[in-house]
């Protein structure tokens, strides 16, 4: 299957999904902060991401399709991270800076990556 690209709306919608397992339509509309998107926005952007083969439709309770996740968490994460870090010439250093620069990489932040990264090494050590 060739990689997908996903808007903002559908990555939340698929949080939603991944955090429920399998919802509606309507659970899905519950899931997002007030103000919420309406309810017909969420069914087109579902049955899009239906089209794009990263849910499907599991059963019908009542009038209502439920939804499951076709794509995982962390692919499309991977995914995602590897298109933001395209726009870095696929280097985290100039990423991590603009993150700083922003304000939204703290000093606090970098030790838990460092400790992160520490243990990624200890377990390729082994």
């Amino acid at each position: 299957m060739r990689p997908t690209k996903l808007s903002k709306l559908e990555l939340q919608i698929l949080e939603a999904l991944w955090a429920h397992g399998k919802a509606s339509i309507r659970e899905i509309q519950e899931a997002f902060p007030e103000p919420r998107p309406a309810y017909t926005t969420i069914q087109t952007t579902v049955y899009r991401l239906e089209g794009k083969q990263t849910v499907r439709r599991v059963r019908k309770i009542g009038n209502a399709d439920i939804f499951e996740p076709l794509v995982a968490r962390d692919v499309t994460r991977h995914k995602l991270l590897d298109e933001i870090l395209s726009f870095f010439g696929g280097k985290a250093q100039p990423m991590m800076a603009q993150l700083a620069e922003a304000g939204k990489l703290t000093l606090a932040d970098v030790r838990e990556l460092e400790k992160t990264i520490q243990k990624l090494d200890k377990g390729k050590a082994k």
